[in-house]
């Protein structure tokens, strides 16, 4: 039987432990970072419409995609429709869509938004960038694990690209995890 002060001890130090690994799981979902800006106001009827994606985080439900577009559309009851389409693979593959509801959490800025594809979950999109006459916008997530460029164009001027790195870099995003979308086949763009 152990002696009551090594069981205090062990004790201790699992609690410890625990704790630090708590810590470590929390600094890598994100917190323990500044948080998130967004964009101090979105003009909705500005927003919606057709938008190409330049560059994104690596997710599984993107596996796959080229030549990938989200179309936002306005609906009677004041939420937003979502459609986004991709080609599976390569601009002769299936055109892969999936069609969900965005609606406004943040009424006094317009820039936090829940969005639905599978009901009941939801998740954030959050406009942190936006270019002044809507050409691009960058949507992310308050704990950084999902990012994306958008653009109303299928290509985007480098500078531009170059610009929203940098801002994304002061909102502690890492860049480097940014895989470029392939927007083109061969020399015609969508």
């Amino acid at each position: 039987m152990l002696h009551y002060t090594a069981m205090k001890k062990i004790f201790y130090r699992t609690v410890v432990l625990l704790g630090l690994l708590m810590a470590a799981c929390i600094t890598m979902n994100g917190k323990g970072m500044k948080p998130l800006e967004t964009v101090t106001f979105v003009d909705l009827e500005r927003y919606v419409g057709q938008w190409y994606e330049i560059a994104r985080y690596h997710h599984r439900f993107q596996e796959g995609c080229v030549g990938s577009r989200a179309t936002y559309t306005r609906r009677d009851d004041g939420k937003i429709t979502v459609i986004n389409e991709c080609y599976d693979k390569s601009f002769s593959g299936k055109l892969r869509s999936v069609k969900g509801k965005a609606w406004v959490v943040d009424k006094e800025t317009n820039a936090r938004l829940k969005v639905s594809f599978f009901w009941p979950f939801a998740g954030d999109y959050w406009i942190i960038d936006l270019g002044p006459d809507y050409e691009y916008a960058v949507v992310g997530h308050p704990n950084r694990k999902y990012l994306w460029i958008l653009s109303r164009t299928p290509e985007m001027d480098e500078k531009i690209y170059q610009d929203i790195l940098a801002r994304l870099h002061l909102q502690e995003y890492d860049t480097g995890k940014l895989v470029r979308t392939v927007q083109k086949n061969g020399d015609e763009s969508l």
